[in-house]
């Protein structure tokens, strides 16, 4: 099984993808200041439908396509480090946009709501990436039950997406008035993700993989 240590390592990374600004975040956010707060859980609910669909499909056919093929675990590596690069720069790159930025959209049912949440998730190629990139590197055959352990992972993955989401969807129109007072605060904190989303890829290509 996962170790105490291994499953922090990777909330981590889940915390740093679901602070940093996306499709998920966005539309979760316009719901809210459009539509209220119940808007805004009913379209999180879609979004974590989104999250089960992934996992399920990483679970029972991507991480063991991958496991299949040890000598693709330093590929697997790179391509996270790489990918959390990427993540770096769009928080810190110029004209990066807020989420909590007012966007007009019409006033949709809940059925709605929960369908565009779960879609909006599912095409979103920050997951999808998420779930090639790191899960495969995370889970080690010779502990016995991959599948068990991959869906530990995407537990936590979920749990923490789900968490953060619902207190930034209860504060949204707070967070709102705060950032469009204090545009300074908002640069400290691309910055600052900036920076912890580098640390990590630095982090995760220094990784080694041990044997139990």
């Amino acid at each position: 099984m996962l170790t105490a240590s291994e499953l922090a390592w990777f909330a981590l990374i889940a915390l740093a993808l679901v602070l940093t600004p996306g499709p998920n975040m966005i539309y979760c956010i316009s719901r809210t200041l459009c539509q209220g707060r119940g808007a805004g859980m009913v379209s999180l609910g879609g979004v974590a439908l989104g999250f089960v669909v992934h996992l399920l499909g990483a679970s029972f056919g991507l991480s063991a396509l991958l496991l299949a093929a040890p000598v693709g675990f330093t590929a697997i590596k790179v391509a996270g480090a790489l990918y959390l690069l990427w993540l770096a720069w769009q928080a810190v790159k110029p004209g990066g946009l807020s989420p909590f930025e007012t966007r007009s959209l019409p006033h949709d049912p809940p059925r709605t709501l929960f369908l565009m949440g779960f879609m909006t998730n599912l095409l979103n190629p920050k997951v999808a990436m998420f779930y090639l990139s790191f899960f495969p590197q995370f889970l080690h055959p010779e502990r016995g039950q991959v599948l068990l352990q991959s869906l530990t992972l995407g537990a936590v993955q979920i749990s923490v997406s789900l968490a953060i989401n619902t207190v930034i969807i209860f504060f949204a129109a707070s967070l709102a008035v705060f950032i469009n007072r204090n545009s300074a605060w908002m640069r400290v904190q691309r910055y600052v993700m900036g920076s912890v989303l580098g640390l990590l890829a630095l982090r995760l290509l220094s990784e080694k993989r041990t044997s139990a």
